[in-house]
């Protein structure tokens, strides 16, 4: 018979393997969990499992179908020795949502008789984006659960934060993000040489005295380490613009979950802000990501940033896009990766970059956007590189500005 729980109430646990499962009135909803030290802290951010890292010590994540929830599975007795406790969390999908009128149920649920033993119903929820629905928890020999259903109103990262997981390095006190572009930026020295003569061959756009193409005849296409600028009748692009990335599995691979993000640098190649599905939102809101796509099916985009060039801050000259291989999928099992910048007042492609080879890397930069004194320069890069998150591309990216 299931035990129906209030916030604060815990029960004891007899099973060897339970799956706790949170589903919401037609909404999707994303279940990880953290494993946690006696200090209230993951060890390494490795104790977050959840759909890019599905498996850990003791816990998996199980992913929804269209007639089955979200969750993951315990087994204590896998856990290790250094890990006191469990935090189960749900976020929304979109995390841009709240929990406001959504009638959120969690449950737990033995596995080998099925039976439902737990129940819980968090409420008072508003402005939440994410919660701890469920502890889990040693007392002595034994484990225990608890209910919670604490909110937070920045979604999976402000739980994360919390519990120990680096997020990114965004200072806490952006830069203002109003003032108008400074003509006195510095520009990268390393932007201007390492562009080549081009043919025009593979350019729809208008060559600059410099030889790069612009915008004036409208999309241009690009090849590795070409360049355009992103100016139109001698106007740099001060509007928001869309970088959509894309890729499908290479044939006979069933689905590939890769990760794109973006990078923010300054003057002096230093990371500003990391925007990337830990971190959805950077900068005030001027760069936000779409959300994590998990398995590359379908036509089309699979995520999008979007970058409000206007708001950008003026510290920040440069602008890398990666894409990464969380569960470590090597890039030969990828094929038709691209990136294309799109303006996202008219929905017009702008520019478009596609992938012609593979690596066997868990890693790439697929382009980067300088600002230069006379507007912004997006290249195509297609550079290799080993990561399964952005973390590891940071050294990498700044040495591609």
């Amino acid at each position: 018979m299931s035990i129906s729980m209030t916030a604060g109430a815990n029960s004891p646990l007899t099973s060897s393997e339970f799956r706790i499962e949170v589903s919401a009135s037609g909404r999707r909803i994303d279940v990880s969990a953290l494993l946690l030290t006696a200090a209230g802290k993951v060890r390494t951010d490795a104790d977050l499992i959840f759909y890019n890292a599905p498996i850990g010590p003791g816990v998996r994540h199980v992913p929804g179908t269209a007639s089955t929830p979200d969750a993951v599975v315990i087994a204590p007795a896998s856990l290790p020795a250094s890990i006191d406790k469990v935090v189960i969390t749900a976020s929304l999908d979109p995390p841009t949502t709240t929990f406001a009128g959504v009638q959120t149920v969690a449950g737990l649920i033995d596995i080998a008789s099925g039976d439902h033993q737990v129940a819980f119903i968090p409420d008072n929820l508003t402005v939440e984006t994410a919660l701890v629905v469920f502890e889990v928890y040693r007392r002595g020999a034994d484990w225990k659960v608890r209910a919670v259903g604490q909110g937070y109103a920045n979604g999976l990262t402000g739980i994360a934060t919390d519990f120990g997981i680096t997020v990114d390095d965004e200072p806490t006190s952006a830069p203002p993000v109003t003032s108008p572009p400074a003509p006195s930026v510095p520009t990268p020295s390393v932007s201007a040489p390492s562009v080549p003569a081009y043919s025009g061959t593979a350019y729809s756009g208008t060559a600059s005295a410099d030889n790069r193409p612009n915008l004036d005849k409208g999309r241009v296409v690009l090849r590795k380490q070409q360049s355009v600028l992103l100016t139109k009748f001698g106007k740099p692009l001060q509007n928001k613009v869309r970088m959509a990335l894309g890729w499908d599995p290479a044939p006979g691979r069933a689905k590939i979950d890769l990760d794109a993000s973006c990078i923010a640098f300054d003057t002096t190649r230093k990371v500003v802000a990391t925007c990337w599905f830990l971190k959805l939102s950077i900068l005030d809101s001027a760069v936000a990501h779409s959300g994590d796509n998990l398995t590359g099916a379908g036509e089309g985009d699979d995520e999008t940033i979007t970058v409000d060039l206007g708001r950008l801050p003026t510290n920040v000259v440069g602008l890398v896009f990666t894409v990464n291989s969380f569960s470590g999928q090597k890039f030969t099992d990828v094929q038709r990766a691209f990136c294309r910048l799109v303006d996202v007042g008219t929905n017009e492609e702008m520019v478009r970059f596609e992938l012609s080879d593979s690596n066997p890397s868990t890693g790439v930069l697929m382009c980067k956007m300088v600002r230069e004194p006379s507007g912004w320069v997006m290249t195509a890069l297609g550079q290799y590189a080993d990561g399964k998150t952005v973390r590891k591309m940071k050294k990498p990216a700044a040495a591609a500005l």
